[in-house]
């Protein structure tokens, strides 16, 4: 699944072609597109509304939360062949879910078997050109969202976005606030940075990463880590995320690329992730792994010691 570096890559391709283009129509392919994984039976007027609504949107942004992404549509934004006005504080939520991709094309372009959904878009010299969202499993979702204050800080989000915590790149993000607040539960660390109500973002991959980096057991529970250590895991989590970004994300298949088509390239700099069974990159010792916070987790038992050693 894309997490926030695989993310904020596909955003920042996006950014560039989205910002002062207009929405000229939309086509969904695949009405399940929008829905969510909990919701596969989608009001056949749902497609209606949302292609009637969004024509004539001026994108103003590009912006993410943690793995959610969407594109906030100018206040009283209109297309001059629609009769639609777009409301103000709403935007086009995009998430890709476990292989949604974000692409873009022009309308000459082969289009792919999986593409649920096509905006046709207009930059502001006048060039046209198309954003598909094309999605092999059907986890992502498409839609239009009311802008809401977010959880933690009183940053607008997307509403699909508003029940998870800022991300460690938000400026509302507080690391030492978070270490307190962890010192206090009965969690194992591991837990707690997949938990996106405490900070988003961090899905497996990473978190093991941040653990390895920072040389935490990911079994260990925060009441009994110093504050000092559960901080410097969240740094940690932020470097390794920073890393990868500029990586252009993990990619182990083909169901996650950027926007132009390409794979990322951070796994070949992963030290303990998918790696049980080979040599620590470190100190030669064994990568192992077993299953933590429901998750399979990946740890090397030299460089990060179980607790009783703490």
């Amino acid at each position: 699944m894309p997490e926030l570096p695989e993310v904020e890559h596909v955003r920042r391709g996006l950014e560039p072609w989205a910002v002062g283009s207009r929405i000229e129509s939309l086509r969904v392919l695949d009405p399940r597109i929008l829905g969510t994984t909990s919701q596969r039976t989608v009001d056949p007027t749902a497609v209606d509304r949302l292609t009637a609504s969004v024509p004539g949107g001026l994108v103003e942004g590009a912006c993410r939360r943690g793995k959610f992404m969407w594109l906030p549509l100018a206040t009283g934004s209109v297309f001059p062949d629609s009769a639609s006005e777009v409301p103000a504080g709403w935007a086009v939520a995009l998430h890709l879910g476990m292989s949604g991709q974000v692409r873009i094309h022009t309308a000459a372009d082969a289009v792919h078997r999986h593409t649920r959904a096509v905006f046709d878009m207009r930059s502001a010299d006048g060039t046209p050109w198309q954003m598909r969202f094309v999605d092999q499993r059907i986890f992502g979702h498409i839609g239009l969202e009311p802008l809401v204050t977010g959880l933690g800080s009183p940053r607008l989000v997307a509403a699909s976005a508003a029940r998870i915590a800022p991300d460690p790149f938000e400026d509302g993000f507080d690391a030492a606030a978070l270490a307190r607040t962890l010192k206090g539960r009965r969690t194992a660390i591991k837990a707690a940075l997949l938990d996106q109500g405490l900070v988003s973002g961090i899905g497996n991959i990473y978190a093991d990463e941040a653990l390895f980096a920072a040389g935490v057991h990911p079994a260990a529970r925060t009441d009994r880590l110093r504050i000092s250590r559960i901080e410097n895991t969240l740094h940690a989590a932020r470097e390794v995320m920073a890393r990868a970004i500029e990586a252009g994300g993990t990619s182990f298949d083909e169901l996650y690329v950027n926007v132009n088509g390409e794979s990322g390239y951070f796994d070949r700099s992963l030290g303990v992730y998918g790696k049980a069974g080979s040599p620590c990159t470190r100190c030669g010792e064994t990568v192992r792994s077993s299953t933590i916070a429901g998750r399979t987790s990946h740890w090397c038992p030299t460089c990060q010691k179980p607790q009783r050693r703490y």
